[in-house]
């Protein structure tokens, strides 16, 4: 067990953690944003993310510094909090991120690794090779094969209590991915970047995103924190929380900034199309959309850069008390009416439902039905799974309506959409108190009729009378032929 990463909480994939940095003698609450610094460019300083942001953990380049003659001095005299000016956590990257820009980069993994730690990093970075997606798979696989060979090697450079990070590659194949994390997970090292998804996320991806997430969790253990390399943007945060990622780090408030473009958590706005300011960050309380579009550039980039910021954080925030409360799903699904390509993330998300299903809690608060997607979810696969244990008679009715009067049936039992049949004593249990509208939709209904199936697959010898309210035809075509049913609006 990794002793440094320890659950709190957990909703679906999502969970709150505490990653423990030996050398920053710290612990950072997960999920949590490591913003980017540019060693060369201060846009909001390392010092005011802590102490106005709350930020505990950043990330900058130590091959930058280490490229940078006069940077790289000082990293070396003062070390890197003092070069920052940050109290908190640091972990640097290596340089992967220029090698997959420029093609070759002029260290090794030990080199940069030893010089990482002589500056004083708290998380250091490999030089892995960061496939891009959609390549052919034999580069996926050589590439993979040298990114293996070099976490290997690192796990024998001498780096004190720094932590170690061990990316998982393989491009746009999953089973590269999960390989490659089970590889990752049976090292030494320590946090798991999943890497290599800008491009994915630059081109809206999040469908291939979040397949490639999902892979990479099945070959990592459950005390593996996984950092999501590159996830900028708070409209995806809840998305890839709810997949099971704990670290995400974000240059994106500054670049964004930088384009006089405005972060909201459903999309980017340029400033010159604002009337209004959205928002109430001291940044949107102090300026009007006017206000800030006179202002000298570079005050102009910094406001809109804290702004950025403050929605970055509070979106996390939220997504924090969603996971306690036990409502991430319906924040993500909030989220992913913000943008079509974000809503194939969370259908992609749903694909997963069963290797959610395996951390989801199996109480919580309400279950609330959103939309037909909400029959997707990892509750109602489970109370599917569940009705195998049940001890059914032999006969049965399973009725949307009130219980058979008389002695027809051996017992009668309740049929909700979207869960199915379920004996009357669990009504009171979670997630059958579902809150479900009054027009129930048809993934709803059907996967009520699944429930139905799933149980009389099970129980063969049971004779089966199904009472519903006007299902229609598509629907009940999923019910099993011996099924006797009987419409209550025709009743």
């Amino acid at each position: 067990m990794r002793e440094h990463f320890e659950l709190r909480a957990v909703d679906a994939g999502g969970r709150i953690g505490e990653l423990t940095v030996p050398r920053a003698e710290t612990t950072v609450e997960t999920p949590a944003l490591l913003p980017v610094i540019n060693p060369n460019l201060d846009t909001i300083s390392p010092r005011r993310l802590a102490d106005e942001f709350g930020a505990e953990i950043l990330i900058t380049n130590s091959y930058i510094i280490h490229s940078t003659d006069d940077v790289r001095e000082r990293a070396v005299a003062e070390g890197l909090h003092e070069l920052l000016d940050f109290p908190g956590a640091i972990m640097t990257d290596s340089g992967s991120f220029q090698l997959s820009e420029y093609g070759e980069i002029s260290v090794t993994t030990e080199e940069i690794l030893e010089f990482q730690h002589r500056i004083g990093s708290d998380i250091g970075t490999p030089v892995d090779i960061p496939t891009p997606p959609d390549v052919t798979r034999e580069r996926a696989e050589a590439e993979l094969e040298t990114t293996q060979e070099r976490l290997e090697l690192a796990e024998t450079v001498d780096t004190g209590d720094m932590l170690v990070t061990a990316p998982v590659q393989g491009s746009t194949y999953p089973d590269l991915r999960e390989a490659a994390a089970r590889h990752a997970d049976g090292t030494t090292l320590d946090v798991f970047p999943v890497g290599a998804v800008v491009p994915l996320m630059n081109e809206y991806r999040y469908d291939d995103m979040v397949d490639v997430v999902a892979a990479a969790k099945r070959g990592l253990g459950a005390d593996a924190p996984v950092h999501l390399f590159g996830a900028g943007h708070p409209m995806m945060f809840a998305l890839g929380v709810a997949m099971g990622c704990d670290l995400f780090d974000s240059a994106a408030y500054a670049l964004y900034a930088r384009d006089d473009r405005y972060l909201t958590v459903r999309g980017t706005r340029h400033l010159e199309d604002l009337e209004y300011l959205p928002c109430s960050c001291p940044v949107c309380t102090a300026f009007s959309p006017e206000e800030l579009r006179e202002l000298p550039d570079d005050r102009r980039e910094e406001e809109l850069a804290a702004h950025n910021l403050h929605v970055t954080f509070e979106e996390l925030r939220r997504i924090k008390q969603a996971i306690r409360a036990g409502t991430l799903l319906e924040l993500v699904e909030q989220r992913a009416r913000a943008h079509p390509t974000m809503l194939d993330g969370y259908r992609t998300l749903l694909d997963h439902a069963t290797q959610l299903e395996e951390s989801d809690p199996v109480s919580k608060g309400s279950f609330f039905y959103t939309s037909h997607e909400s029959a997707r979810r990892p509750e109602v696969l489970r109370h599917h799974k569940r009705l195998e244990r049940l001890s059914v008679p032999g006969s049965l009715l399973l009725t949307e309506g009130q219980p058979a009067r008389g002695d027809e049936f051996d017992e009668s039992w309740r049929v909700e959409p979207p869960f199915g049949p379920f004996p009357r004593a669990l009504s009171k249990s979670y997630p059958l108190t579902a809150e479900v509208p009054e027009r129930t939709d048809r993934a709803a209904l059907a996967a009520a009729a699944d429930g139905v199936a799933r149980l009389v697959e099970t129980n063969p010898d049971a004779d089966v009378t199904l009472g519903h309210r006007g299902w229609p035809a598509s629907v009940l075509e999923r019910v099993p032929d011996g099924v006797t049913l009987v419409d209550l609006d025709e009743a």
